[in-house]
C-alpha cells in the first residue's frame, strides 16, 4: 500500500516542521504589528513636523551615497514631503492591518530608499527597522486583530505559526548580542571611553549631574552596558526571568534616552523586546488591568499529521541562509585587521552602537598636474554642517567626496587632478592624528570591499581620562 504523496514524511524534516509550524496565539504578533506601524507613523510625522525632510533630503547640495548605490537620487522637495506623508499613512495601515501585505512592502521600499540616499544619515536602528520590515513582509500578521481580517473573514486566523516569533527573536537578539560583543574592547572596558567623555559633559543635569563626572561611574556604566547586551536576551527567553529582564530593558533604554541624543533607538528596542514574551501576553496584560481572568487563548490544534507546505525544505534553507548571513556579516570587520573604530571598514550594519567619540576635519589639496599648482578645497563647498561633521571621520566618505572633486575639476579644466587630503582625527579623546595617508592621490584610489591601504594605522596612545572637578575646588 503506497503512502499518500502529501503526507508528512518521517524524520528530521517532519520534526522541524512540527516545531516551526506549531500554531500559537496570534495576539502577541498582532500587538507587535500595531506597535511597529505606530512607530513608523510617528517617525515619519516627526520628520515632517521638525523640518528634517528639508534638512536631510532637500537642502543638501551633494549626497554621499552608499557604495553601489550612486544611481539613487532624492526626489524633488514636493516629492520628498509627499513620500514622508505616504510613509506615515502606510505605517498606519500596517498598524491596523489594512491592506497589510501591500502596506508593509511599500513601507519597506520607501523607508529603505530614504535611508540609502546619504550615508551620513545612517543609524543602527534605521537598519533594524528595514530588516524587521523585510521579515514582516513574509509574515501573515494581518490574519488576526486587523481590518483585513474584519473585511475579509476568510483571512481570519486565531493562531499564527511559531516560526514568525522565532525569526523576530533571532533578529532582535542579534542586535543585542553583537552590540555587547563589540563592547569587548580596551577603550570601552579598560578606559571607559567614550562614556567618560559623554558623561562628563552632562554634569549640569539635576540630581545625577555631579556623579556623571566621576570616573568610576563611567566604568560602572561601561561594564554594565556590556553585560546587559550580552545577557539580556537569555534572560528574556526564560519565562521565570522575563518580566524582570524587561524591566531592566525599560530602565536601560530610559537612561540612554535621557543621557544621550540617540533619537528613536530606545523606543524601538523597547518595542522590539516584546517579541520575547509569550504569544498570549496581550490577553494577560488586559486581564491584569481589568482585574479578571484572562480571555482564553484559541485552541491550538496539533500539526503533527498535517502535510508539509509546498517547498517547505527550500523555505527552511532560505531562512537558514538569512540567519547565517546575519551571524557572519557583523564579523566581517575582523577580516580587515586593525581597529574598526579607526578605519571603519565594516563598521556599518554590524550593530556597533555608541562605541566612539570621533572628531576631525578635512582639507582637500587639489593639484593641477600641468602646472603643479595646488589649491585647497574645503568640504563645505559641497556639504552642509551636519554632513561635514559626520563625514570628516569616515574614510570611505572622504574618498567619495575626493572623487567628486576630481570629476568637477576635470570637467572644468579638462585634466584629471591629484587630490590629497589633510585629515586630523581624534578617537575617544586621543590627540589628533592623520586618518589618511597625506601623500596618496585619493582620486586614483577605488572604493569597495577590499582593505583600504590609504588609511593610516590607529594611534597607539591610550584614550584620555576626564576627572571630575568637584573634588578639586580651591
Amino acid at each position: 500500500m503506497t503512502e499518500r504523496a502529501d503526507a508528512a514524511p518521517p524524520g528530521r524534516l517532519a520534526r522541524l516542521a512540527s516545531l516551526l509550524l506549531r500554531p500559537e496565539d496570534a495576539a502577541a504578533l498582532a500587538a507587535f504589528r500595531f506597535c511597529f506601524g505606530l512607530l513608523g507613523c510617528v517617525s515619519a510625522l516627526r520628520f515632517l513636523a521638525y523640518g528634517w525632510v528639508d534638512e536631510f533630503f532637500v537642502k543638501p547640495r551633494f549626497f554621499l551615497s552608499y557604495w553601489g548605490f550612486d544611481w539613487l537620487a532624492p526626489l524633488s522637495a514636493r516629492g520628498m514631503h509627499a513620500l514622508f506623508v505616504a510613509l506615515a499613512v502606510i505605517s498606519a495601515c500596517v498598524a491596523v492591518g489594512f491592506l497589510y501585505r501591500a502596506a508593509i512592502i511599500l513601507f519597506l521600499l520607501g523607508f529603505t530608499y530614504v535611508q540609502l540616499l546619504d550615508v551620513t544619515n545612517y543609524l543602527n536602528h534605521y537598519y533594524l527597522v528595514s530588516l524587521l520590515a523585510l521579515l514582516l513582509s513574509f509574515m501573515p500578521l494581518h490574519r488576526a486583530h486587523s481590518v483585513d481580517a474584519w473585511l475579509f473573514p476568510k483571512l481570519h486566523r486565531a493562531t499564527l505559526p511559531a516560526w514568525c516569533t522565532y525569526l523576530l527573536r533571532f533578529q532582535v537578539g542579534a542586535v543585542y548580542f553583537f552590540a555587547g560583543l563589540a563592547k569587548v574592547n580596551s577603550d570601552w572596558l579598560l578606559h571607559a571611553q567614550p562614556l567618560n567623555i559623554w558623561l562628563s559633559s552632562r554634569t549640569y543635569l539635576p540630581i545625577v549631574g555631579p556623579l556623571l563626572g566621576e570616573r568610576w561611574v563611567a566604568f560602572a556604566m561601561s561594564w554594565a552596558g556590556c553585560l546587559f547586551d550580552l545577557t539580556v536576551v537569555a534572560f528574556l527567553l526564560m519565562p521565570r526571568t522575563r518580566v524582570a529582564a524587561y524591566a531592566v530593558v525599560l530602565l536601560f533604554h530610559a537612561a540612554t534616552k535621557l543621557l544621550f541624543p540617540i533619537g528613536m533607538f530606545p523606543v524601538i528596542m523597547v518595542v522590539a523586546a516584546l517579541v520575547f514574551f509569550s504569544p498570549s501576553w496581550p490577553r494577560n496584560l488586559v486581564a491584569f488591568f481589568r482585574r479578571r481572568a484572562p480571555a482564553p487563548a484559541p485552541a491550538l490544534p496539533a500539526p503533527a499529521d498535517a502535510p508539509l507546505p509546498r517547498l517547505f525544505g527550500a523555505r527552511v534553507a532560505l531562512v537558514a541562509c538569512y540567519c547565517a548571513f546575519h551571524l557572519l556579516w557583523p564579523l566581517r570587520t575582523h577580516l580587515y585587521g586593525g581597529n574598526v573604530l579607526w578605519h571603519e571598514q565594516g563598521i556599518r550594519f554590524s550593530w556597533r552602537v555608541m562605541l566612539r567619540e570621533k572628531n576631525g576635519s578635512v582639507t582637500y589639496l587639489v593639484t593641477d598636474p600641468r602646472t603643479g599648482r595646488t589649491q585647497e578645497v574645503p568640504p563645505r563647498k559641497y556639504l552642509n554642517n551636519r554632513q561635514e561633521r559626520d563625514f570628516s571621520t569616515q574614510p570611505d566618505l572622504i574618498l567619495r567626496l575626493a572623487h567628486q572633486i576630481a570629476r568637477d575639476f576635470e570637467a572644468r579644466e579638462g585634466v584629471r587632478p591629484v587630490v590629497r587630503a589633510h585629515t586630523p582625527v581624534s578617537l575617544n579623546g586621543r590627540p589628533a592624528e592623520l586618518l589618511l595617508d597625506p601623500t596618496i592621490d585619493l582620486a586614483s584610489m577605488s572604493d569597495g570591499l577590499a582593505k583600504a591601504t590609504w588609511i593610516r594605522p590607529v594611534p597607539q596612545a591610550p584614550p584620555i581620562h576626564l576627572e571630575s572637578l568637584a573634588w578639586h575646588r580651591p
